[in-house]
């Protein structure tokens, strides 16, 4: 037991707590977020050298041993993706300082950021499918706050739609949850592996599992996106860009969780619907990101491609796909962000997201421009960029197992991607100049810096993949082989 495992949530609950008392100290709470995200990494690499040298580190709250108490599970998976959340977290609150405005500021943005962080990290690491339902209400409370937070027009609008397909995918979840307590009588993770194994009715089984995939589905907008881009479009560029990297990876992790752990037992039903859906996801998110000319709704409809990508790795289901579905898992969530960053910062400059009303933005903002473009590149898995050897090892592994179709799909997909973020460089940046640069608002350093810092993580991210190699190999190998996570949980206490 190490009770390292439960600071990576501690910290920024215990955040969150103190920025509501001093809710009027704007500059200590600025500080006090950076101070967490930076102790969330530190913590998160500890656990890492840990867990890369002495296998999987646990926690059981209270003492109670497993499968009857609260246990926290630090896998190399779950480890891999605090971690970079803490780096993603750190870019959007630099530039949430510079364009988030004073009055959020007053309303506890900063408290409720680190709540949102503290769901986020608490359902990477739970090992209890109770408590991740816990921790994906603690997330959504927060993002319900932060997508409505300045009441405007669009916000409210959206965020009822939001709301109102969360609630009911958390009413699903729960349901799902009882069915499957009902069936095995736990909820424990490791134990559900060990159980469901064991149980005979496949079919009652597989029913559930299915319920899960709806589920997680809904909250990963695998197939079931059509609340995505409008909701991601709504709030303020910093929360947009916590959204894209954060929340639809956390329904990504229990779908790989869920059907790597526990209902493994079926994968010609399960795994071929992950793979259908993944399919139509990647296809119809790239078409929506080409049909539109609104920078809000193409940037946001590439989440829902990348979202198709990487359960595509799952359904394959084959180690040099999952090991790749992990490396572009990584570089979405810091491409992502970037991208939402470097959109909203366009938007900021000119007053307008139709492509239509703007260009020759790169005479004014050459760094600004050049940055968008090392995105576009590592985004559509251009080497040596991040976002190249996920493309890789998924299309290897779907060609090694025969799924010539996914295979085809997940390349035509980078197409798409490709198309849709270049006509956003060619019309934002190239071209004639529609504005005067005393026309456009002033470029800050605060916006800027932040995008750069992501754009050069995302090419560490790529030059340097062997440094990070071990650590993706062992995440998949234990996602691979479920004997391990269980072991560490149940029989190493």
């Amino acid at each position: 037991m190490n009770n390292l495992v439960i600071f990576p949530m501690l910290i920024p609950v215990v955040a969150g707590l103190i920025m509501i008392v001093f809710r009027h100290q704007i500059t200590f709470q600025r500080v006090l977020s950076i101070i967490s995200s930076i102790g969330i990494a530190g913590v998160t690499g500890a656990l890492i050298h840990q867990v890369s040298n002495h296998g999987i580190q646990t926690i059981h709250l209270g003492g109670w041993e497993p499968p009857f108490g609260i246990v926290f599970v630090g896998d190399m998976f779950a480890l891999i993706l605090v971690f970079t959340t803490a780096l993603v977290s750190i870019a959007c609150l630099f530039y949430a300082f510079s364009s988030i405005g004073s009055k959020r500021e007053s309303f506890y943005f900063y408290a409720f950021v680190q709540f949102l962080i503290a769901g986020v990290i608490g359902s990477f690491m739970t090992g209890d499918l109770f408590n991740l339902f816990v921790c994906f209400e603690v997330m959504l409370l927060a993002s319900y706050v932060l997508i409505s937070l300045g009441g405007e027009k669009i916000q409210l609008r959206e965020s009822l739609k939001y709301v109102l397909i969360n609630v009911l995918s958390s009413l699903l979840f729960l349901v799902s949850a009882g069915f499957l307590y009902g069936t095995v009588g736990t909820l424990n993770m490791a134990q559900l592996a060990e159980r469901v194994a064991s149980v005979e009715q496949t079919g009652i089984l597989t029913t559930i599992a299915i319920l899960f995939l709806i589920v997680f589905g809904l909250k990963s907008a695998l197939f079931l996106f059509f609340w995505l881009p409008g909701s991601y479009g709504a709030p303020p560029t910093a929360v947009a860009a916590l959204f894209g990297a954060l929340l639809t990876k956390v329904g990504i992790y229990a779908l790989f969780r869920t059907f790597t752990l526990i209902f493994p037992h079926e994968p010609g039903i399960t795994h071929t619907l992950l793979g259908i859906m993944a399919g139509a996801t990647m296809l119809l998110g790239g078409i929506g990101a080409i049909a539109y000319q609104d920078i809000k709704r193409i940037v946001s409809y590439n989440v829902v491609v990348a979202v198709g990508f990487i359960i595509a790795g799952l359904a394959i289901f084959s180690a040099p796909a999952i090991e790749g579905a992990i490396y572009y898992l990584i570089h979405d969530m810091i491409a992502k962000a970037s991208l939402f960053l470097l959109a909203g910062t366009v938007i900021y400059l000119t007053g307008n997201a139709w492509l239509k009303n703007i260009g020759g933005l790169i005479r004014h903002f050459p760094v600004l421009g050049w940055t968008f473009f090392l995105v576009v590149l590592a985004l559509a898995g251009i080497p040596p960029l991040s976002g190249f050897i996920g493309k890789v090892l998924v299309t290897q592994g779907a060609i090694m197992e025969g799924s010539y179709v996914l295979a085809a799909i997940a390349l035509g997909s980078s197409i798409l991607v490709l198309y849709s973020l270049l006509k956003i460089f060619k019309n934002s940046f190239w071209g004639e100049t529609v504005m005067g640069k005393e026309e456009m608002m002033p470029l800050k350093k605060g916006m800027l810096l932040p995008c750069v810092y992501l754009a050069v993580l995302s090419i560490a991210l790529g030059l340097g993949i062997e440094g990070i190699s071990g650590y993706v190999t062992q995440a998949a190998e234990t996602l691979m082989n479920p004997s391990i996570y269980i072991d560490a949980v149940l029989h190493n206490q």
